[in-house]
């Protein structure tokens, strides 16, 4: 038995069994009250979800287990002679709970390296569709559905798994398709952009160093430290989140993990969820050519800004559904890329934006958070690296989210948590509540 899963059964499921028993003694706990706007307003801040993986907090952002993003890049295990910490070593603690030893951590890796292999049809099933018209995230997900065929967890139920069990095909499920996900996105990107000239794995590269050699700047160790950063802080955001709960809600109707995280992929390809980062970037880059290329003066930055904000636009990579400070994660790329270039021109553009858009957007009542979040900065720093097709951008976040959604998935199975159905009424029926209200006043 992998390891793991050892410790997964060890820590985790007596765990779930707590935390089950808390849940059942509590039933009637009350946690909060809410009014017809936070229904109509996408049931922001409702408490409705329980995520053990991660936490985010309006004022200090997220945390995973309990650790910040600064204490994560401090404890989480890394290679020698790199500044970044592994995506396994986060895994293994969005998981179990615990931060790691390296021994846990490289064990981990070593287990995905041996379930990379993706199935041959799947390759073919991307191949088949057209590449001019085809969204790398349109790719993505129907590369994930391709390879639901391999589900562990679909086959166990059609034999009639056992309740308890289910927990252990859905690790299994998520560990191939974490371990796979790398292999698939590279192919997409590499037969998109690259005249379908592929590069094979190297096995004895981390998971996010040889994401990037498959990509085809493994040759250069900055990047490879970017994806080691950027796998980490993009893995979670809490389960709220259009990516995560998503995951959860078709995990709950006991659809196996490839066919809920194909939908969560779906929900991040939208606009206001995980293809914002791409939208920044454009941003960015019409600005700088509205203004005559090179570096615009803040005074330049401000008149656009104000310029997006009058034709009804929003400044993109800028506020959060939760969010009512700087981005955590922001912040992290932010020190990334005065260590690693801090003379780009865009990335300098990115900063000057950061110093003048939130006291711009702060004066609008409507923007209750002026700061960026995790998309404003992003996108520059993979340009740097040379990688541009910013189109691509979100399927790199999807690899990454892949980490939480999928390590919360298996504790919803270990919690055995419920099909998610909550209540929906009429426009009228909400008329004759109020109006039966006011009678009775």
């Amino acid at each position: 038995m992998d390891k793991i899963k050892e410790r997964f059964e060890e820590i985790g499921l007596p765990k779930a069994s707590e935390i089950k028993e808390f849940l059942k003694a509590n039933a009637d706990a009350q946690m909060g009250t809410y009014t017809l706007d936070s229904v109509s307003s996408g049931m922001k801040g409702m408490i409705g979800l329980i995520t053990e993986t991660s936490f985010l907090d309006a004022e200090e952002g997220i945390r995973f287990r309990g650790y910040s993003i600064p204490e994560l890049r401090e404890k989480l295990p890394r290679l020698e002679g790199t500044t970044e910490p592994l995506p396994e070593g986060l895994f293994y603690l969005m998981l179990i709970g615990n931060i790691p030893t390296y021994d846990e951590m490289y064990e981990v890796g070593s287990n995905w390296t041996k379930r990379s292999i993706v199935p041959k049809h799947v390759f073919e099933v991307i191949d088949a569709l057209p590449i001019s018209t085809t969204h790398p995230m349109t790719q993505f997900s129907i590369a994930i559905m391709a390879m639901q065929t391999e589900s562990e967890f679909a086959a166990a139920y059609r034999k009639g798994v056992n309740k308890k069990d289910y927990w252990l095909h859905t690790f299994e499920d998520s560990m191939n398709l974490i371990a796979r996900l790398p292999r698939v996105a590279a192919y997409i990107y590499r037969r998109t952009y690259k005249n379908n000239v592929h590069i094979e794995p190297n096995p004895k590269l981390d998971w996010a160093a040889n994401f990037a050699h498959m990509l085809g700047y493994g040759d250069n160790d900055g990047f490879k430290e970017l994806m080691r950063l950027y796998m980490v802080i993009h893995a979670d955001h809490e389960g709220g989140n259009v990516s995560a709960h998503t995951t959860h809600l078709v995990g709950s109707a006991l659809s196996d993990p490839y066919l809920a995280f194909s939908a969560a992929m779906n929900g991040l390809a939208g606009p206001l969820h995980g293809l914002a980062n791409q939208e920044v970037i454009r941003w960015v880059l019409e600005l700088q050519e509205a203004l005559g290329g090179g570096k615009p003066s803040k005074q330049q930055i401000e008149d656009y800004i104000n310029k997006t904000i009058n034709e009804g636009k929003v400044v993109p990579g800028y506020g959060h559904a939760v969010l009512r400070k700087t981005d955590p994660r922001f912040t992290a790329q932010m020190e990334f890329a005065k260590t690693h270039m801090p003379n780009d021109e865009l990335v300098n553009i990115v900063w000057d934006v950061y110093d003048v858009a939130p006291n711009i957007l702060g004066h609008f009542k409507k923007i209750k958070n002026p700061w960026p979040n995790v998309d404003a900065h992003s996108g520059a720093l993979l340009l740097h690296y040379g990688l541009k097709e910013y189109d691509f951008f979100t399927v790199l976040f999807g690899v990454s989210r892949a980490l939480g959604v999928l390590s919360s998935l298996i504790w919803d199975r270990a919690l055995g948590m419920a099909l998610e159905r909550p209540k929906s009424v009429t426009s009228d029926w909400i008329k004759n509540k109020i109006a039966a209200q006011s009678q009775a006043k």
